[in-house]
């Protein structure tokens, strides 16, 4: 039997960062205020498309790996934000890394990027691949209305991405488990898609719309609802496991599945304070994250979940290998951003909060 072992990690952050106090100057909020609410102190503003991210955060993965882009059987990269919809973003990655294999995309919104991987991982099991890059990337504030304050403070840019091989030593990717919970579509969701009205210029005003109250509920249930039943299927028991990685939507959130979970707060891994909401790639930043911090250690098992628009949810087991360090180190970076996020973000600013002023 062959099993799938994550062997290179990678991110891609904007270097253009925009603080709590940042968004003070033109919307009625403080730090104080979103800290307290969401744990979130700063997030990125990207100044080129999602693809680039993407491609930054792959281009290190695969050096961590110590394998060239022409080795990859497969990409499969989640995303909410892509530059285009055809074609497929998977496909400009592909082309930037030197791959010759089959790539997609595919949209979970927070929880694409354990949909992808486990979905890679059981195209390994299968003996269909050997060698597969999974990235999560998102360019969430293209879909920004800065003049809502209940979305405009929660969300980030970035990208992650591992390379999955086959192997024949046990471990890697233990189980996962998907859900949807249809009736919570209209929870959380965007205008833009092939409903609108190409030809009415108002059309254009699409943006995140957000019910926190519901979201937080249904969030927990789907994702402590998984995480029990993914660890049952593995045969597995919360006490074993050494680390959890969850989605980063709010630290509310966080500190509330753990609890119910009765998993020790301290054996979960949260960054959010750094980068918001990154949706599809929040689990991946935060892998690259735990690893350079020394969280995640040779033979430990990993409990990942999220949830997401749809409204997904998502939970994987992981027993990582033995290498925690990159066979090459991260060399790959966008290029310099001569603005501040500020800067970056004004024209929607402006766009936003006047028509919310003409409005009244």
């Amino acid at each position: 039997m062959q099993y799938a072992h994550i062997t290179g990690w990678g991110k891609c952050v904007p270097p253009a960062t925009l603080t709590n106090d940042d968004l003070a100057t033109f919307m009625e909020t403080s730090d104080e205020w979103i800290k307290t609410r969401t744990g979130i102190s700063e997030r990125h503003i990207s100044h080129v498309n999602t693809s680039e991210l993407a491609t930054v955060a792959a281009k290190n993965a695969l050096l961590a790996a110590g394998i060239d882009g022409s080795e990859l059987d497969l990409i499969i990269l989640a995303t909410a934000s892509p530059d285009t919809l055809i074609p497929n973003i998977a496909s400009t990655v592909q082309a930037n890394v030197g791959a010759t294999c089959g790539a997609f995309d595919i949209n979970a919104a927070c929880s694409g990027f354990l949909y992808a991987l486990g979905m890679g991982s059981s195209m390994i099991k299968s003996g269909q691949n050997k060698k597969i890059l999974v990235i999560g990337a998102e360019r969430l504030s293209f879909y920004l209305d800065w003049s809502r304050r209940e979305t405009a403070v929660l969300f980030g840019d970035g990208a992650g991405a591992v390379v999955i091989e086959a192997s024949n030593e046990p471990g890697g990717v233990l189980g996962y488990e998907l859900n949807n919970d249809p009736a919570a579509r209209d929870i959380l969701y965007s205008g833009f898609g092939t409903q609108m009205d190409r030809f009415d210029s108002s059309s254009l005003d699409f943006y995140i719309n957000l019910n926190g109250q519901e979201v937080f509920k249904r969030a927990i249930h789907g994702m402590g609802g998984l995480s029990t039943k993914v660890l049952a299927n593995c045969e597995m028991t919360k006490e074993e496991v050494d680390l959890v990685i969850p989605h980063q939507a709010n630290e509310r959130i966080i500190d509330t599945l753990i609890s119910r979970m009765k998993i020790p707060k301290e054996k979960a891994f949260v960054n959010i304070a750094n980068y918001g909401n990154t949706s599809a790639a929040t689990i991946p930043i935060a892998i690259c994250d735990a690893l350079d911090q020394g969280r995640i250690t040779a033979d430990q098992t990993i409990l990942s979940c999220a949830f997401g628009a749809g409204l997904t949810s998502a939970a994987l087991l992981l027993k990582w290998g033995q290498r925690t360090q990159p066979i090459n180190p991260p060399t790959a970076e966008l290029p310099p951003c001569e603005v501040s996020a500020l800067e970056l973000i004004k024209p929607a600013v402006d766009f936003f909060c006047n028509k919310k002023n003409k409005l009244g």
